[in-house]
């Protein structure tokens, strides 16, 4: 039997160099990124502005009608015409409204939802020391919340901007012709108005992004506080959660107040704009109609312009605002884009791995070195080999590297140095999907997904035949539980499994492993939450596994792995020792305390298995 080479628990061993850090990409700028977005959908906005424009169009007529209706009635000229034109051009106008507010609601949709599938792809795809940093509920936000705003800015936003400017731009030159004296008093007042704005709208963009940034984090107060609920509930700690979210919330709520600030100053802006247009225009043209060198039908028309320009300065101003929140929110979801991913994990033959593994491989660690950020190294130099078709198990004090070595073996942290290999080839050389295809892990946790039995069954292996459902069922002493409920397979499990015991949720990750038919199992801790009853018939089936897989388990109750081929027992990140378990009590002082502790041995040593009931 192949042991694993074992160098001294108190060698100092060199630290390689820490990798270089990848510099991150430079920042695209947010209205870029914002007219990416709208880009795909570029046709229909801009006949959805087309729209727009037409109805302004039909609007910015209304006053030079209305002035040749006042001109007939004081001429005594019929009306008739240009009443029934001002009539239509008024129908036109809110069909047009209509229409483009549909093509535009349809395109914003289209939109969100672009972004969201982009992002679920992504977050689901983080690298795990990614995942590890982030609260979720943080990064649930930002598909949620942050992308809404997008939305907004990409569609309605870009669609309000164009069309105020171009709508001022038409009233302005009609404008002209009524008067260009009064068109200068006009612009006058709006230009002071507008300089003010520029002042005041990348305020909102900051307000907006602080606000975002807060929402997220009332998210992950509540994934925190619902995701252990029961933790929460049993230590009485309600009061406390509570508060916690409370001051997330209660910044989040001081955020929005410093964006709602801004918003409403701009909106008095444009309002006071316009009253003070207006007047101006009243004051002067009334002067001049005083002094006839203006009609009054010219003022009346003039002042309709001035009225007209509410609207598309409440769409420019409205606009303006929106794309400012929706390039605050822009930075929050180019993050994402810039957080590493898993882009190799998409794996064709996906749900396919119940054909019978080709084989039992070997898996060898070669001076494997790895370290958490910010901690001391968790593994330094670590070096055995797992025949193939093999039990080999890890034993040793918490902290010992144990379940470090699972996550290098399916690639969720890469070792800063060493290589991991399985049947001789560098898992590092192998996409991930191939990697995790061929390995099953039952994490200590045996975490259960929501849905029905069948569907975490199921879960990694779609193609699973009913019969081989039926086989490790039996194996794990599932059948006689899926028998005594009602829907049996069908039953729902709850959020996280929670209607499942410990022990059932454990059975049942076990179960869903095995259904996998993997060429490498690894089990942490998977009998912990086990009666001895059914330990033993977990046992027995992990015996039946390992004749057609490769074997690694995580133990701290020495009774589970008494019988495993090999053991390897690991201190401070370091292989101490490996062999059988009456080779380890033997010549290995730290196992002998542990399985003395555990009374697998007698004060003189004597191996006492047998009478624990182990099988040897």
């Amino acid at each position: 039997m192949t042991t694993a080479s074992a160098p001294p628990a108190t060698a100092e061993t060199p630290q390689p160099p820490a990798p270089a850090q990848t510099p991150e990409p430079p920042a695209t700028p947010p209205l870029r990124v914002l007219l990416r977005y709208a880009r795909p959908h570029r046709t229909v906005l801009l006949a959805t502005l087309l729209l727009v424009l037409a109805a302004s169009a039909a609007g910015l007529v209304q006053p030079l009608v209305a002035q040749h209706v006042l001109d007939g009635l004081s001429d005594g000229r019929g009306v008739l015409g240009p009443v029934l034109l001002l009539a239509a051009l008024v129908v036109l106008g809110a069909g047009l409204t209509g229409l483009q507010s549909w093509w535009q609601q349809r395109t914003s949709e289209r939109v969100v939802r672009q972004i969201r599938r982009d992002l679920v792809f992504r977050l689901i795809r983080l690298r795990v020391p990614e995942l590890d940093r982030r609260p979720p509920g943080d990064l649930i936000s930002r598909v949620t919340s942050d992308s809404a705003l997008v939305q907004n800015a990409a569609t309605e936003g870009l669609v309000m901007v164009s069309n105020g400017v171009l709508s001022i731009l038409g009233a302005v030159v009609l404008m002209g012709v009524v008067h260009l004296g009064l068109l200068g008093v006009t612009a006058a007042v709006l230009i002071a108005v507008a300089l003010v704005m520029v002042l005041v709208l990348p305020r909102i963009r900051e307000a907006v992004a602080r606000a975002q940034e807060s929402v997220g984090a009332v998210g992950a107060a509540l994934d925190r506080t619902l995701g252990a609920a029961r933790t929460v509930k049993a230590n009485g700690a309600e009061g406390r959660e509570t508060e916690r979210a409370g001051e997330a919330i209660e910044g989040a709520y001081r955020a929005g107040l410093a964006g709602a600030r801004y918003v409403a100053l701009v909106k008095v802006l444009s309002g006071v704009s316009i009253q003070a247009a207006f007047l101006a225009v009243l004051g002067v043209g009334g002067a001049l109609v005083a002094a006839g060198s203006l009609e009054a039908s010219a003022l009346i028309a003039f002042l309709l312009y001035v009225f007209y320009l509410a609207s598309p300065v409440g769409s420019l101003v409205a606009g303006l605002s929106m794309l400012q929140q929706g390039l605050g929110a822009v930075g929050r979801i180019e993050q994402v884009k810039h957080m590493p991913v898993e882009d190799d994990v998409d794996d064709p033959r996906e749900g396919l791995a119940t054909v019978a593994a080709p084989g039992a491989p070997p898996v060898e660690f070669r001076d494997v070195r790895f370290s958490y950020p910010g901690r001391a190294p968790a593994l330094r130099g670590i070096s055995y080999t797992v025949p193939g078709g093999t039990q080999t198990a890890l034993v040793g004090l918490s902290g010992a590297g144990k379940t470090t070595m699972f996550a290098l073996l399916q690639r969720f942290h890469e070792p800063a140095s060493g290589q991991i290999r399985i049947d001789g080839v560098d898992i590092a050389t192998l996409p991930r999907s191939e990697v995790r295809r061929r390995i099953a892990y039952v994490e200590q946790e045996s975490p259960v997904m929501a849905g029905t039995i069948e569907d975490n069954l199921r879960y990694a292996a779609t193609g699973a035949s009913d019969e081989d459902i039926a086989e490790v069922l039996r194996l794990t002493r599932l059948d006689t539980l899926i028998d005594r409920l009602p829907d049996g397979l069908r039953t729902e499990v709850g959020n996280r499994g929670v209607t499942l015991s410990g022990g059932e949720r454990q059975r049942l990750a076990i179960a869903r492993a095995l259904l996998r038919r993997p060429e490498v199992l690894l089990l942490d801790e998977a009998t912990a939450q086990l009666d001895a009853s059914n330990e033993r018939a977990l046992r027995e089936a992990v015996d039946q596994a390992a004749r057609r897989c490769t074997v690694i388990l995580i133990a701290h109750r020495l009774s589970t792995v008494t019988g495993a081929d090999q053991i390897v027992v690991l201190e401070h990140g370091l292989v101490r020792a490996a062999g059988t378990h009456a080779e380890l009590v033997e010549a290995d002082v730290l196992y002998r305390e542990l399985a003395s502790s555990q009374m697998l041995v007698s004060e003189g040593n004597e191996d006492i298995g047998e009478l624990a009931d182990v099988p040897r």
